[in-house]
């Protein structure tokens, strides 16, 4: 054996991932950031009944995890109002994402995005020997109506569609998606993104039956809920559709810890409503630091701000790169045109007096660049 044996297809990619970690980019520089603002983590955190849970279930974690994630479907189909068929618990919207793209895409095939959209998604779509083919936002919002178009013209088997959308903040009302899906090919599988539905509002959610075969919704317990880390998401899709799942996921790829804290954080409800209240705040607490120097915060309808700087990408690029120097970790949309702009996750009062003490002398480091 002269090297790994790798199949052509995965011998022509290139060994990459889809975001450097904060972590990562820590190590780089040498030394810790003082606040994380930039991976659109919860720092609100999980219920204290999520965390007391996982603390009890901690001294058990020598059991595998339940691989049908029962007690957590249960519960998810009583909050969704419909059956547990209707449902897969999978590693996160990430792992549900890749085990999709295994299900329904074969080489070749035709996938379509946003230019810009979630490259995790993109990346799993290429590891399968899938062709992408995006469309450009519109108005810093995606465009379903010409995602649906390039889908037709192309007879492409998947669309991605996050709402709200990540990294714009931006969402489009569930009345509206739902007519724009009277479009969508008959061949042609909608990918709903939903994992900043808890952050958005009521009008953003989509008026359609779970078990609508056109269409498959993610959720996650990594946001709003505040567990990223336990790596905790699921699908919600006709019963047919879910039961393809079984046919290629890892039946033992859950944490049982994670299953257990996604339970009592999903039975917590207040707890979410008071993280709700926190990320609005903070959403209108940005606003304020960023327009008192000339800035324009764009609408959100999650738990970050994108910042229009009225400038280009290198703008963006330099304003990142000072910030970071002064220990403030964010984020920037990566394509034109959308790549004017920075990303800030929201944060507690104390992140956000970091971010208004670093970003005067960034910006005028990075407009001088």
């Amino acid at each position: 054996m002269t090297g790994p044996r790798l199949t052509p297809l995965v011998a022509s990619l290139p060994a990459t991932v889809p975001f450097v970690g904060p972590e990562e980019l820590e190590r780089r520089r040498g030394a810790p950031f003082d606040t994380r603002l930039g991976a659109n983590e919860n720092v609100f955190g999980p219920s204290p009944k999520a965390i007391a849970a996982m603390e009890t279930a901690a001294g058990a974690i020598w059991q595998y995890g339940d691989p049908t994630s029962h007690d957590l479907r249960t519960a998810l189909a009583a909050h969704h109002g419909c059956g547990m068929e209707n449902i897969v618990v999978g590693e996160g919207i990430d792992g549900l994402l890749g085990y999709l793209v295994r299900m329904l895409v074969a080489e070749g095939d035709v996938v379509v995005t946003s230019a810009g959209a979630y490259p995790t998604f993109n990346y799993h779509v290429v590891g399968y020997g899938g062709r992408l083919e995006t469309v450009p936002y519109r108005d810093d919002a995606e465009d379903l109506p010409a995602l649906i178009e390039k889908a037709r013209a192309t007879g492409a088997r998947l669309i991605y569609f996050a709402n709200p959308d990540n990294p714009m903040g931006s969402y489009m009302t569930g009345a509206a998606v739902a007519a724009a899906l009277d479009a969508l090919p008959a061949d042609t599988l909608l990918i709903l993104d939903e994992a900043y539905a808890e952050f958005a509002p009521a009008d953003a959610a989509l008026p359609l039956p779970v078990d609508d075969p056109r269409v498959i919704r993610m959720r996650t317990f990594s946001k709003a809920y505040g567990m990223a880390g336990a790596r905790v998401g699921y699908a919600l899709g006709h019963p047919e559709l879910i039961g393809g799942f079984e046919r290629v996921r890892n039946h033992f790829g859950m944490n049982r810890a994670a299953q257990i804290g996604a339970l009592a954080a999903l039975q917590d409800q207040d707890w979410l409503a008071r993280t709700q209240a926190m990320v609005i705040g903070a959403r209108e607490h940005i606003g304020r630091i960023v327009r008192a120097h000339g800035l324009t915060p764009l609408p959100s309808a999650t738990n970050f701000v994108t910042v229009d700087l009225g400038g280009t990408g290198d703008l963006a690029r330099a304003t990142v790169a000072a910030m970071a120097k002064r220990g403030v970790f964010i984020r920037m949309p990566f394509v034109a045109l959308q790549d004017r702009c920075i990303r800030i996750t929201c944060g507690t009062e104390a992140d956000l007096a970091l971010l208004e003490a670093a970003l005067p002398a960034a910006l005028d480091e990075a407009r001088r660049a």
